[in-house]
C-alpha cells in the first residue's frame, strides 16, 4: 500500500512557491504493549465509566471540562472545541534562517521528510535545498496541521529536505533550575586531558543500527518462551556488579585504566629490551664466553 503524505501544500520563499509533500520520518518502533487480565478467567479487564455516587453513566452526557480550580470544572462541548481549531493552510511560509546550532536540540520534537510534489517542483525544490546546505542555515516558519499551529524548521538532508516541529519556549522547563547547585570550577587540566583522550579514542562514525533495544528484544523472548510453555531463567549476575562499599572513586585511576582497557595485545606484552634478553640466556653459554 502506497504511502500517503501527513501534509500537502507549498513552501513558500518570498515570492516563490514549491509544491510539496511531507511524510513522517519515524514510527513507532518495537513498544510492546499489555492489556490488564483478570487471571482466573483469562478475560480482559475493561473499563467503565463511573461517577462517584452515582455509578456508570451513559457516554453520550460526558462533555469536556477545564479545572481552573479544585472541584471547579469550565465545560466545553465538542463544537466549541473545533470552533477554535486552526484551519490547516497549504502554504508553509519561511519568515527567518538562522544557524543549525543557534537552536538547542531540545526543541526539536518529530521529523518529516520533505520532497518535491512533483517533476514541475523539482527545480526549485533543489535550489533551496542547496541554498540551505551552502549557507548552513535552518528556515522558520509556522505551519497550521490538524487544527494547531506548530513552529517548524526546514533543514536539507541528502536529496531531499527534513522539516521537524519545534516545542515552544512555555513547553520547555528552563535547565537553570535542574542545574544552579552544580560547581561552576574547572577541572583538573590533568583529569580533562584524560577523559579527552578516552573520547577521542571512542569516537567513531554514528550508525543507528548499531543499537538495538535489548529490554524489548528481552521482552519478545520472554513471550514467545511462555507462549511455547517454557520459562525463562533469569539470573542475576553478580560478578557484573560494581562494589557499591565505598563512595570513594580514584577518578584518575579509572581514567588511565579505562585508555589502556582497549590496548592490543601486542601492547599488553611489550617487547624485551636487549638487556633483558641478555639475562634470560643459559648459564652454560655464559660461563663458556668467560672461559673463551
Amino acid at each position: 500500500m502506497a504511502v500517503r503524505p501527513y501534509w500537502k501544500g507549498q513552501i513558500r520563499l518570498a515570492l516563490v512557491s514549491i509544491p510539496v509533500e511531507i511524510y513522517s520520518a519515524t514510527k513507532s518502533g518495537a513498544t510492546i504493549a499489555f492489556n490488564q487480565i483478570h487471571e482466573p478467567s483469562g478475560k480482559r479487564i475493561k473499563y467503565e465509566k463511573v461517577v462517584p455516587g452515582i455509578g456508570p453513566v451513559d457516554i453520550d452526557d460526558i462533555v469536556k471540562g477545564f479545572e481552573y480550580a479544585k472541584g471547579e470544572y469550565v465545560l466545553l462541548d465538542d463544537e466549541e472545541i473545533e470552533g477554535v481549531k486552526l484551519e490547516s493552510k497549504k502554504t508553509l511560509e519561511l519568515t527567518q534562517f538562522v544557524d543549525a546550532q543557534d537552536i538547542d536540540e531540545i526543541y526539536f520534537e518529530k521529523p518529516y521528510y520533505v520532497v518535491p510534489a512533483d517533476e514541475l517542483a523539482e527545480e526549485a525544490f533543489i535550489v533551496l535545498r542547496e541554498a540551505l546546505r551552502r549557507s548552513h542555515k535552518v528556515g522558520l516558519g509556522q505551519l497550521a496541521m490538524r487544527g494547531r499551529e506548530y513552529v517548524v524548521s526546514i533543514k536539507a538532508c541528502g536529496r531531499g529536505l527534513v522539516m521537524e516541529t519545534l516545542r515552544y519556549a512555555d513547553e520547555v522547563n528552563k535547565a537553570a533550575s535542574y542545574f544552579r547547585d552544580i560547581g561552576a570550577g574547572d577541572p583538573d587540566e590533568e583529569l580533562l586531558d584524560l577523559a579527552t583522550t578516552l573520547i577521542e579514542k571512542k569516537t567513531g562514525k554514528f550508525d543507528a543500527t548499531d543499537f538495538h533495544d535489548r529490554y524489548v528484544e528481552a521482552l519478545r523472548e520472554l513471550i514467545d518462551r511462555k507462549k511455547k510453555g517454557k520459562t525463562l531463567n533469569i539470573e542475576s549476575d553478580e560478578g557484573d556488579k560494581e562494589s557499591r562499599g565505598s563512595n570513594v572513586v580514584d577518578l584518575m585511576a579509572a581514567l588511565k585504566k579505562s585508555i589502556g582497557s582497549g590496548d592490543s595485545k601486542a601492547r599488553s606484552a611489550p617487547k624485551k629490551s636487549p638487556a633483558k634478553a641478555a639475562a634470560k640466556k643459559s648459564p652454560a653459554k655464559a660461563a663458556a664466553r668467560k672461559r673463551a
